[in-house]
């Protein structure tokens, strides 16, 4: 197992981090906000275009990667804060849910729900909506313009992520054969995580700038040890993190087989991940003292995304069960 990133990989970062820092900049940021959150379909027909759906299908129009290089993009697209439902229409892509070489806009639900009522992101631009059934074991397609009105719109604590809340019976829709329910929801584990440490990483950033930045009794804030102590946390969270999603990323592109080390592994990634941006969130808004909680600053966005992924795809109660269970197998052996 080897974790150091190739040539190309490194390319593949800093070429999706030039491309973001180009197209999603602050500006288009606090737009978006402004807005509400809509989808901006032309920033996603740019982002499509550039293979950012298309980074693990295969084709013509795949490229054709593995998980390893996917995280990797989405630590860099988790750090941008960009709207939408990233995840789940990589996931589409990459399992040719409508046929090769298609990349819908698609948000994914699973059933038993779990923690709460049924919410989908962004459900009047969908183009497919992905249902995975537990139970039944089987992934389903369904037709977003069916289930819109059976939702009503929510107010979320993103206002970057507007939800729709189902409350009707959902419509059977079409069963995908040969998809691997489990598989998906791993690898979208994975992916959240990925986000997550992106996210992380952005509030690092931000809290040491500040902290050089910002002046009280005629010094920078950062020469105060409470203070470096916060942003030490930080990183000294982050950085577990991302080598727990790097690790588990290599195990998921070992093969399609998703082994129970496997599982653990992205399970216990999400969980570092899910504690390394919300808390990371929280310190850095306390490095930013009164200003980080007005709606001017960026920090308050940190903490609200980092709280939806981080009940987005497998939540703490499933990670820690999925953990204990390896766990206690590993000691019967």
């Amino acid at each position: 197992m080897d974790f150091r990133l190739t040539e190309d990989q490194r390319q593949l970062r800093s070429g999706i981090r030039a491309l973001l820092a180009a197209r999603y900049d602050r500006e288009r940021l606090r737009a978006a906000v402004d807005a509400g959150g809509p989808l901006d379909r032309a920033l996603w027909a740019e982002l499509r275009a550039a293979g950012l759906f298309s980074l693990r299908a295969t084709g013509p129009t795949g490229l054709g990667l593995g998980p390893a290089e996917a995280a990797l993009v989405f630590e860099e697209v988790g750090g941008s804060l960009l709207p939408g439902p990233l995840v789940a229409s990589e996931l589409a892509a990459a399992h040719g849910v409508l046929g090769p070489g298609s990349a819908p806009v698609a948000a994914l639900l699973r059933l038993p729900p779990g923690r709460g009522p049924l919410l989908v992101e962004q459900l009047p631009e969908l183009e497919a909506l992905l249902v995975l059934d537990s139970a039944a074991g089987e992934l389903r397609l369904l037709d977003p313009a069916e289930v819109l009105p059976l939702a009503r719109p929510v107010r979320g604590v993103d206002p970057l992520t507007p939800l729709w809340e189902v409350t009707g019976t959902l419509p059977a829709g079409t069963r995908i054969d040969g998809a691997d329910p489990a598989r998906i929801w791993a690898e979208g584990t994975l992916l959240t995580a990925a986000s997550q440490v992106g996210l992380a990483a952005r509030a690092v950033r931000s809290a040491v700038e500040y902290a050089r930045q910002r002046e009280q009794f005629g010094q920078p804030i950062g020469a105060f040890q409470a203070v470096q102590h916060l942003c030490a946390d930080m990183l000294g969270r982050l950085e577990p993190a991302r080598v727990a999603v790097r690790a588990a990323a290599v195990l998921l592109s070992a093969g399609p087989e998703l082994t129970p080390r496997a599982r653990a592994e992205v399970a216990g990634a999400k969980l570092l991940a899910d504690e390394a941006a919300a808390r990371g969130a929280r310190d850095c808004l306390q490095v930013h003292g009164g200003m980080g909680f007005t709606w001017e600053a960026d920090v308050q966005l940190l903490l609200k995304r980092a709280w939806v992924w981080q009940r987005s795809f497998a939540g703490a109660r499933e990670c820690a069960e999925e953990l204990a269970g390896q766990v206690l197998a590993d000691g019967s052996r």
